[in-house]
């Protein structure tokens, strides 16, 4: 593999050890081992900071990861995600109208449930917003979110927003990507009074853990009517 060396300059060592690696592991299965620092230091004759500085730009660019006490390893290709959106921009898009009904908006503590998937404490401060929300004028589903309360002072005191996302990107909070999660379920007789359904009717329950960043910052669980509400899922092969 000595072709991928060029020798014009101290300057672009980390380039010189970064591209061998690269030629090393391309194609190799996820999983499998990167050269020790050590190799490469032996190799090239450079510092242990130049060979970091060549593995961390390929764990930067997704090739590499660390695992902390095994070692450097060839990273798993990384997901591609659809554009995360609300109920309303979601509604519009269904050619659908959509408007909620505020039920409670509230400080509480977080539950364990909650505190966990918020990255909380037990105990700590959390904004339950609970709503009824209509697709041309018919209920669609019924929503619980909640918020750190910590990342949106006064929230509650400036009434509440339209939209969620909205108010959080005005914020620097629109989540830039969400974990969800859907299962199907019978309506509980509080769930179907609210939706305008038998009691027992199929649902589909909906969560949803979205991220801003680094931050996690709304947590929800969403009931829908099964007879109104079709998931779409959009899936594709890499070439």
């Amino acid at each position: 593999m000595d072709e991928v060396l060029v020798t014009d300059g101290r300057a672009l060592k980390h380039v010189q050890v970064r591209e061998y690696v690269r030629s090393l592991v391309t194609g190799c299965a996820p999983g499998s081992p990167a050269p020790s620092e050590r190799e490469l230091v032996h190799r090239f004759g450079v510092a242990r900071m130049t060979v970091r500085q060549a593995m961390d730009a390929l764990v930067v660019e997704g090739l590499l990861e660390r695992i902390p006490g095994r070692g450097t390893f060839v990273a798993r290709p990384r997901r591609t995600a659809s554009k995360i959106t609300g109920y309303t921009e979601e509604m519009n898009r269904r050619g659908l109208l959509a408007e909620s009904q505020t039920l409670l908006a509230r400080r509480e503590q977080a539950g364990p449930g909650v505190a966990r998937a918020l990255s909380l404490s037990e105990g700590d401060a959390v904004i339950h917003w609970r709503r009824l929300r209509r697709a041309d004028a018919k209920p669609m589903c019924l929503e619980d979110a909640y918020l750190n309360e910590v990342l949106l002072p006064g929230f509650l005191q400036s009434g509440m927003p339209t939209s969620l996302y909205d108010a959080l990107e005005s914020r620097g909070l629109r989540p830039t990507w969400a974990e969800d999660s859907i299962t199907a379920d019978k309506a509980t007789p509080e769930e179907a009074t609210l939706l305008e359904v038998e009691a027992g009717a199929s649902v589909l329950r909906h969560s949803r853990r979205a991220i801003a960043g680094e931050k996690v910052v709304e947590v929800s669980r969403t009931v829908y009517r099964a007879d109104r509400f079709t998931l779409w899922v959009q899936l594709g092969q890499d070439s």
